[in-house]
């Protein structure tokens, strides 16, 4: 999926094009002597403030402490398979002046430049440092020129690259002023998940911060900006502070909005809801559980699975257990009554379609109307809240030149879409639509999306978004598998594995914060509602890879509700209303005397 250098038609480009500046003179071993009215210009280039002053593409940049040049910080900036992870930052320069610019690094194909000199642009780049190497390059700005952008940057799927100790050697600029507090703030739009802000620009200003609760949840450039992640029917305040390189207003006047009712639909979950598979159709070493036998702690319970009679017909049966593989299976008519009992109890029974073994492709609009009037009869047939999408494998990819989340063209994804809204109104408000995807059709997507902008990736990759964001405003319960997952780059550019705290932090800070698709900053996939989500575990070593003991899975709650026991991982907010667990399986907790739904109750005083 990777690719470990630029395409070969660029590599000889900027083969060619670093001999030309060598000849010219352009890039330099050492940097000239400074004048001596010249002083580095560059903020911060220590990166001994972390990322003050930087601003860098995708979220990509991060501060390490090993290894560094010098000092106790350093640059660690993470390309994506669309983003060369560009960290730059805008520097006040005085016309018709030369200047200096310098930076050690350490990577494949980093680049060191500056934009915007009024003359030429000018870069510099190394394709191989194994260890610390010196960048330098020299340009000379134009006549009306009073400020430039520096950067550095990676290759687009590269590893990640470090950078520190950049100057900008030159005489300095004019001073600039600090700009006023923005004035004018006020709300516009309004959901159950986001809330539209809009403010009068102040002069001098080149980007603006926005402050939700007094914390900073958005950086922008424009006088606009839309806040999400939000928890509906609660009330918000909201503040904006103009910045620019000499630093950060003060905040405007604050206003308040309040976010509407969900409409997620499923109403009667509780709050916090505890939520299980129950093996139905089939027996595996945990044993078969009757539907009048689960514990009184599931919320919601899914019956696994529906399938289909072949992976294209979009014809999907379910049937009880053989007797021959579970000799304590109940009846068809003690199943629909003990159903009936669990709902008249406030739980939810849905069909789950799918699982591992359970192939879907609803390749054509004929397999998509035979999903609807199939799952639809079951639901009739058994009397249940809902239907659970767990596609698994190959169900979902995406066609090649499929690379907008937002506007999907692939007919597997279509017409699933297409099934679901149908089913959605068929049922209505009260409909449970709930999704089990792995986190290789989720969270991945913050990496790869797709076959990827020049093909070759594995076209899985990140292919739930499109579904899930279609169907957010139907969606009642996303619950990823945080398990039988290889590692995934979190929102803080780092890996995160299956197995503690920290992994369940890291996936679920970015289902509810959002993240750019791809690391496209221009195809961001919105934060969900907290109530729309939950953490999917198993229920025990049996269950799967990636079980997490219950002193772990309070961790991640503590952090994630609470904003404590975070360890290192810096979430994104705060989520108190987040609603919950899901496990694979009912049958597994049983299995290992109930540790999984025990711990949850514990947590949330069930």
């Amino acid at each position: 999926m990777e690719r470990t250098g630029p395409p070969a038609r660029f590599t000889g480009l900027l083969a060619a094009f670093s001999a030309a500046l060598l000849a010219a003179g352009g890039l330099a071993a050492t940097a000239p002597s400074a004048a001596a009215a010249d002083s580095d210009l560059a903020r911060n280039g220590g990166f001994e403030a972390g990322l003050d002053g930087w601003s860098c593409t995708g979220g990509s940049g991060a501060i390490v402490s090993m290894p560094s040049h010098s000092g106790t910080s350093a640059l660690k900036a993470t390309p994506a398979s669309s983003d060369n992870a560009k960290c730059s930052q805008s520097v006040t320069v005085k016309p018709d002046s030369t200047y200096t610019l310098s930076a050690w690094v350490q990577g494949s194909y980093v680049y060191l430049g500056a934009d915007g000199t009024g003359t030429t642009d000018v870069s510099a780049w190394t394709q191989s440092a194994a260890g610390w190497q010196q960048l330098t390059t020299t340009f000379k700005t134009g006549p009306s020129t009073t400020s430039v952008t520096v950067y550095t940057h990676g290759w687009y799927g590269t590893p990640a690259y470090y950078a520190d100790d950049l100057t900008l050697v030159g005489p300095g600029g004019d001073p600039v002023a600090l700009p006023a507090a923005p004035t004018g703030l006020k709300t516009g739009t309004t959901t159950a998940s986001s809330v539209a802000l809009s403010w009068t620009g102040s002069t001098g200003a080149t980007g603006y911060n926005v402050y939700q609760g007094g914390t900073k949840v958005l950086s922008v450039t424009g006088t606009s900006a839309t806040v999400t992640g939000l928890a509906a029917s609660t009330a918000y305040s909201f503040q904006v502070a103009a910045a620019n390189s000499a630093g950060e207003s003060a905040k405007s006047a604050a206003v308040s909005a309040t976010t509407t009712a969900g409409g997620g639909g499923g109403s009667g979950l509780p709050t916090h809801a505890l939520v299980g598979y129950l093996h139905s159709s089939f027996a595996n070493g945990s044993g078969y559980t009757r539907m009048a036998d689960v514990p009184d702690s599931w919320d919601v319970i899914d019956l696994a699975f529906g399938e289909p009679t072949s992976a294209t017909s979009g014809d999907i049966r379910f049937s009880l257990c053989p007797i021959a593989e579970c000799p304590n299976v109940e009846s068809v008519a003690e199943f629909k009554a003990a159903i009936k009992a669990k709902q008249a109890a406030g739980k939810k029974v849905l069909i789950s379609i799918g699982g591992q073994n359970g192939q879907v492709q609803l390749s054509t609009t004929a397999a998509r109307d035979t999903f609807v009037s199939s799952v639809s009869k079951i639901i009739d047939e058994y009397g249940l809240d809902g239907l659970d999408i767990d596609f698994e494998g190959h169900s979902l990819s995406l066609n090649t030149g499929d690379t907008d989340f937002r506007n999907p063209t692939t007919p597997v994804i279509v017409n699933l879409i297409s099934a679901v809204k149908t089913l959605k109104a068929k049922y209505g408000d009260k409909f449970v639509l709930t999704m089990a995807p792995e986190t290789f059709f989720v969270q991945l997507g913050y990496q790869y999306y797709g076959s990827g902008p020049w093909g070759g990736q594995d076209p899985r990759a990140g292919a739930y978004l499109p579904v899930v964001h279609a169907l957010r405003d139907d969606l009642t319960l996303l619950h990823v598998q945080d398990y039988n997952s290889g590692s995934i780059m979190g929102l803080d550019n780092q890996y995160h594995s299956m197995g503690g705290a920290d992994f369940h932090i890291a996936m679920t800070d970015m289902l509810l914060a959002g993240f750019p698709v791809a690391g496209d900053q221009t195809k961001v996939f919105p934060g969900l509602r907290p109530d729309q989500v939950s953490i999917g575990l198993p229920a025990s070593t049996q269950a799967g890879n990636g079980y997490t003991t219950p002193a772990e899975v309070t961790k991640a709650l503590n952090c994630l509700t609470k904003k404590t026991d975070c360890g290192s991982y810096a979430t994104h907010g705060t989520w108190p209303g987040l609603r919950g667990l899901m496990t694979w399986s009912i049958n597994w907790d049983r299995f290992n005397n109930g540790e999984f739904s025990k711990n949850f109750d514990a947590y949330f005083g069930s």
